[in-house]
């Protein structure tokens, strides 16, 4: 009993140390500043700075989890798509543009043919339609 006595006496002891330890402090804010409209470009300026994950897809495929263990260096997957057929280029998982795949000083690149806007109406064609 006395044991119990003296571990909730050195409980009570340890949180009056720590309450003691947690001191309010105040802070004083000033107001906030509007910033004339010329300084929101530089907001602007940081955002169109940020990086995005292109992908682009020449096709897809499925297959069993059987023949995936059987691929080796040499395999040659079969695509859903001809080879004319355009790719699709995605930013962050949503289509942005179809194009060709070209070679540019011995790298792959895609040559954009149409631009999709974010409800996935193609706006190359309306940009042409109205030039």
């Amino acid at each position: 009993m006395a044991e119990n006595q003296t571990a909730q006496e050195n409980e009570q002891q340890t949180a009056g140390d720590q309450n003691a330890k947690q001191a309010v402090q105040t802070a004083e804010l000033s107001e906030a500043v509007s910033q004339p409209a010329g300084s929101a470009q530089s907001g602007i300026d940081l955002l169109l700075g940020i990086m995005l994950p292109v992908t682009v897809t020449l096709g897809k495929t499925e297959l069993p989890i059987q023949q995936v263990l059987q691929l080796a260096p040499g395999s040659v997957l079969r695509l859903d798509k001809p080879i004319e057929a355009p790719v699709e280029l995605f930013v962050k998982n949503s289509k942005l543009a179809t194009g060709s795949i070209v070679v540019v000083n011995g790298k792959f690149g895609v040559r954009i043919k149409e631009i999709f806007s974010v409800d996935g109406a193609d706006i190359t064609e309306n940009a042409e339609q109205q030039a």
